[in-house]
């Protein structure tokens, strides 16, 4: 197994992570991923609106954490997109009317940390030049909102990698946008065009990854609190996914690709392109993406899927 670690002076070095979530049911899976995985630092959650408001969004994480019974700050972020207002409509249908497949019995009783999202990305980029990777699954407001305030953090980010985009397939929501997209079309504009060190895992490659519904029985069968509350969330996403795609028998591992790419980057290929978002009209929230012209983002075309889903599936309980 490749373990993308930095090794200094003999010593090995864990890769620090801010991970943006907008927490919904893949969210969660991919928080339990990441967590579970030895080469990352999980510095911080930062949450925004998108599955759910952000208030349900953060709960939805430390709701997660505390299953998990792991403790990381969590920094509550944006309400609303950039220019837009408060977006209007949640995708309940997929995600449950709690954003965790109606499975939440519970408040948490660890709270977020004082301080917003972007003012966190800002403190810990500038604190650790150069080392820091973003992991962004949703909306890209808090990203842009750090950019605005504090541009000179771009030069200073070691990496993005970022589940959003339908480059040369389909959107999820419209015939061009995928949800994250959609959602924030002007702050997804902004930071695709910043020149900041993107990586875009988009439905061109999360859509070749599926997570059949009999593995969430291996997962009951650990006897583990968190593996019940993750299969049991699992399951309502894999119902909404047949209904929009009857006889799949399960579901796409959307933002856990964002965690593995960022963990092994040779699970995917990737192609120089410089990427667009569409902000008005029927093509809303669609990613325009083309060879030539600056700046330049590495954007997935396609994934060892297998390879992935054994990864994810060795440490996601």
């Amino acid at each position: 197994m490749l373990k993308q670690k930095v090794i200094l002076e003999g010593v090995e070095k864990l890769k620090p992570i801010i991970f943006d979530v907008d927490t919904g049911i893949d969210d969660a899976m991919a928080m339990a991923y990441a967590l579970n995985s030895p080469e990352l630092e999980v510095l911080g959650f930062t949450t925004c609106f998108g599955n759910v408001p952000v208030v349900d969004s953060t709960r939805n994480t430390l709701a997660v954490l505390e299953k998990l019974n792991r403790r990381i700050p969590v920094y509550e972020g944006a309400d609303q997109t950039l220019v837009r207002g408060r977006k209007k409509r949640y995708p309940k249908h997929v995600h449950g009317e709690d954003g965790l497949g109606n499975t939440l019995r519970f408040e948490p009783t660890i709270k977020a940390s004082k301080g917003n999202a972007a003012d966190f990305i800002i403190d810990q980029v500038q604190s650790r030049p150069h080392e820091i990777t973003v992991i962004a699954v949703g909306p890209l407001t808090n990203i842009a909102l750090a950019i605005n305030k504090a541009p000179m953090i771009m030069s200073l980010v070691k990496e993005v990698v970022i589940m959003g985009g339908a480059v040369n397939v389909p959107g999820n929501v419209t015939p061009y946008a995928e949800a994250n997209i959609i959602s924030d079309p002007e702050a997804a504009h902004q930071v695709l065009t910043s020149g900041l060190p993107i990586t875009l895992v988009g439905l061109d490659v999360t859509l070749q990854t599926y997570l059949l519904k009999s593995k969430l029985d291996d997962w009951r069968a650990t006897g583990k609190e968190s593996a019940e509350f993750l299969a049991e969330m699992t399951d309502y996403y894999m119902k909404a996914y047949e209904n929009s795609h009857p006889g799949l028998g399960g579901c796409a591992l959307h933002d856990p690709l964002a965690v593995g790419v960022a963990i092994d980057s040779s699970f995917v290929r990737t192609e120089w392109m410089n990427v667009k978002v569409v902000t008005e009209g029927e093509e809303a929230g669609r990613t325009i993406g083309q060879k030539d012209g600056e700046p330049r983002i590495r954007v997935c075309t396609n994934v060892e899927s297998e390879r992935f889903l054994k990864h994810f599936l060795e440490r996601v309980i």
